[in-house]
């Protein structure tokens, strides 16, 4: 195991990450530079890890339809696993400190990404009318429910109801994904990477959110969903 490609990730990350606040601050970001520039860097990342990337499912996702992406959540790596997976547009929830840091905050939202408060109402319906207008361009969401990064393997930790919320609102189908093979590289608080892990992604059906009166026989299907893809490629 090494810190050396741990270092290569942060300055990767830190070479596309420069460009974007300074655009994003002069107002010449857009969402394709970010898409072209999230691709090259997430294929970087795992070039440098030595990652071997099997996909399966992507003819559950239609390219002419958005979802709301939930997936399990195990390493940072699968921010870039992600992103290479699903080779669609594709912007995060992130916590609405984040959007507060100067110079940041204004390149995330020029970007699309989707900004949560739990404990503001008028932010969280805010985030809704975001979220359904960045669906409606052709953004898809991607949300962790688990909240947080989990042990990894069939574990899953509880997942939190705010996605299901945000996805009932916007009326977007959810796309469950599975990922195995992430904590491999990168533990959830690891501080080394291990390089040439075979990592391993399934997109199971989509799960329509009209179908589902309540968030709790919604938030079991999607739970069930994910477990099963993991049981599937592990």
């Amino acid at each position: 195991m090494t810190l050396a490609h741990l270092a290569t990730a942060i300055l990767e990350t830190a070479v596309i990450s420069a460009p974007t606040v300074v655009e994003g601050l002069i107002g010449t970001l857009t969402p394709q530079k970010c898409d072209d520039r999230l691709q090259e860097w997430s294929r970087k990342l795992l070039e440098d890890a030595e990652i071997k990337l099997e996909v399966t499912g992507l003819e559950n996702a239609p390219a002419d339809e958005t979802f709301v992406i939930m997936s399990n959540h195990q390493s940072l790596y699968d921010i870039p696993v992600m992103f290479q997976a699903l080779r669609r547009r594709v912007r995060m929830v992130a916590k609405a400190e984040l959007f507060k840091i100067p110079g940041w905050g204004r390149a995330m939202r020029l970007a699309g990404m989707v900004e949560v408060d739990r404990g503001d109402r008028a932010q969280a319906i805010q985030s809704l009318g975001a979220a359904k207008a960045a669906l409606a361009q052709g953004t898809n969401i991607w949300i962790a429910p688990e909240g947080t990064r989990g042990p990894g393997g069939t574990s899953l930790l509880p997942f939190k109801k705010g996605g299901f919320y945000l996805a009932s609102g916007a009326g977007a189908r959810i796309l469950p994904v599975a990922i195995v093979g992430t904590s491999q590289v990168l533990a959830a608080h690891g501080r080394s990477v291990k390089p040439g892990v075979t990592v391993r992604v399934r997109v199971q059906p989509p799960i329509a959110t009209v179908d589902y009166a309540s968030s709790e026989p919604l938030i079991a299907a999607v739970r069930g969903a994910i477990t099963e893809g993991i049981a599937a490629i592990s």
